[in-house]
């Protein structure tokens, strides 16, 4: 099961973006919250949204649950 982060920076939408370890589009060490081991990017953005009331997967790694 992959690693996943969630950006501690929101985007200027105001969404805080989930990422799979290894995405060329993670934030810094320094800008991020570990989520754990999940099998599926929705059990990822589930447990970021314990963190932020507004989350989004990332369009390049956790496209699936990504929202426009």
């Amino acid at each position: 099961m992959p690693k996943y982060y969630v950006n501690d920076n929101s985007q200027t939408n105001g969404d805080h973006e989930v990422h799979q370890e290894g995405c060329s589009w993670m934030p810094k060490q320094e800008n991020r919250t570990y989520l754990g081991y999940h099998s599926t990017c929705k059990s990822a953005v589930q447990k970021a949204k314990e963190h932020y009331s507004q989350v989004n997967g990332c369009y390049h790694c956790s496209k699936e649950c990504h929202t426009s």
